[in-house]
């Protein structure tokens, strides 16, 4: 295998885990911005109160696009188990 088949390789797992990790991470995000305006704006400056609404959005996005996120994981593991013979020969 040559240096550029490794970085395609890598090229396309790395974009491939930013994918599959986005909508989570930006659910998170504009959550917690949310919620330290609310804080912000109340003057509540409790540290834990971020953290439940931020974990139930997490959670309800992995029960929601949990198969998707399968599913793109499954078909780039197949495509690498797929190119095994192209890659060693």
């Amino acid at each position: 295998m040559d240096a550029d088949r490794a970085l395609n390789l890598l090229d396309d797992m790395l974009w491939q885990s930013a994918m599959i990790a986005a909508p989570i991470l930006l659910a998170t995000l504009t959550i917690g911005v949310v919620i330290s305006v609310l804080q912000v704006a109340t003057q509540i400056q409790e540290a834990t109160l971020s953290y439940v609404p931020k974990l139930l959005v997490a959670a309800g996005l992995l029960i929601v696009l949990g198969p998707w996120m399968m599913t793109r994981m499954t078909d780039f593991a197949r495509g690498l188990y797929l190119a095994i013979p192209a890659i060693v020969n």
